[in-house]
């Protein structure tokens, strides 16, 4: 008979949304005596418990920003770098959860994430760009060929963002790609959840009419009654959910939630080494067959 091994430092839960992805990696944390870090890049906000679906058990990473700050991937990795070695090094494990792939791969991985640019310098190339957009894309040519060689002209956003990069020393085109690597920080298995296509529809409907059951509509309004940052508002629904009458809004959010489930599901096949696990049965048997896998490799 096979010995099983100790699972490794980091067993990580991914999966589309609807997936049921907290509660898998709340059992699994139990099981191991440790604690859930979030690899979502909407949970981070306070004030929108229901639209991002925050876990109810207590999750590091989530809740830490107010609706009026940015985050980036950079920041986020930093945080969850340290989370995840808290954790190991206290408990012997850490779990990670989450459904924003880029997400989920920075907290893995030492993916090189670029400085966040100097205050003033996103504005300031806007500026140039929309001034002289020929002009600005010239700029980037010499100062990051790699970059420009990517990049079209016509992109405002990855112009400028390319511009900010080269400013501060760094590319948008990285020397290696790290976010496919095989390699990561510690030892750790990814499980990827699977569903069929019309169990995750039908799991989708009941979640957003349960969101509506708990007041997001109202939750919406609130957020949006103050400033908002560019990176909140990227919350799917939120502009809908004030916007729209209650059933359109609703329509929508099942629609958009579905296409973002089918990206999840393609970036999902690529990340390297997952292993997938049947997801349509309680988080505890899903857990289960997850230790099993972790324990036997």
């Amino acid at each position: 008979m096979r010995s099983l091994s100790p699972p490794p430092e980091v067993l990580a839960v991914f999966g589309p949304t609807a997936s049921g992805k907290s509660g898998v990696a709340e059992a699994l944390a139990a099981r191991l005596g440790t604690e859930v870090v979030s690899a979502d890049a909407l949970q981070v906000y306070r004030g929108l418990p229901i639209l991002t679906n925050q876990p109810n058990h207590p999750t590091r990473l989530v809740a830490i920003r107010d609706l009026t700050q940015e985050m980036s991937v950079g920041e986020y990795a930093a945080l969850a770098h340290a989370a995840i070695d808290e954790l190991v090094e206290a408990l012997g494990s850490a779990v990670v959860a989450g459904g924003t792939g880029l997400y989920l791969r920075a907290a893995l991985v030492d993916l090189g994430v670029p400085p966040a640019p100097a205050p003033g310098a996103r504005e300031r190339w806007e500026t140039v760009y929309d001034a002289d957009a020929e002009g600005a894309f010239e700029r980037l040519a010499e100062l990051d060929p790699a970059a420009a060689a990517v990049v079209h002209r016509n992109d405002r956003r990855r112009v400028v963002r390319a511009l900010e990069l080269a400013e501060a020393g760094a590319s948008l085109v990285p020397g290696d790609d790290r976010l496919w690597s095989a390699g990561t920080r510690r030892p750790t298995l990814v499980a990827g959840l699977g569903l069929s296509a019309d169990v995750l529809a039908l799991r989708i409907e009941a979640r957003a009419r349960g969101m509506f059951d708990r007041g997001v509509v109202e939750e919406a309004q609130r957020a949006l009654a103050g400033p908002v940052s560019r990176t909140a508002e990227k919350a799917l629904g939120l502009r809908e959910l004030v916007e729209l009458p209650a059933e359109e809004a609703y329509e929508r959010i099942v629609a958009r939630t579905r296409r973002y489930a089918a990206y999840q599901r393609k970036w999902m096949r690529r990340i390297p080494g997952i292993v997938m696990i049947e997801a349509d049965r309680p988080p505890d048997e899903v857990a289960s067959a997850i230790l099993e896998v972790a324990r036997a490799r």
